[in-house]
């Protein structure tokens, strides 16, 4: 039962962390409903509860659905149209 316990804890406050890094680093039109420093008060004094409520209703989605766009094909500098133009 102590190890539960333990474990709980390193992963209550991990995701404490988290959320307070990420909530920290997005910019504020990525957080909804309260302003960015709302939302760290929040996430500090109410610990996982404020985490947890932050990932509910302070986040906006990615832009995209969460999916990337196509990932861009490095070209040598002889084939890249661009490059060539520059010369």
């Amino acid at each position: 039962m102590i190890k539960f316990l333990i474990v709980l804890t390193i992963a209550l406050a991990a995701l404490q962390l988290y959320a307070f890094v990420d909530c920290a680093m997005r910019d504020d039109s990525q957080i909804k409903r309260l302003p960015k420093w709302g939302w760290l008060l929040i996430i500090f004094f109410l610990q996982a509860i404020g985490a947890i409520a932050y990932f509910v209703a302070g986040r906006k989605p990615n832009e995209g659905g969460g999916k990337r766009g196509p990932k861009r094909r490095i070209l040598p500098p002889d084939d890249d149209p661009d490059f060539l133009r520059k010369l």
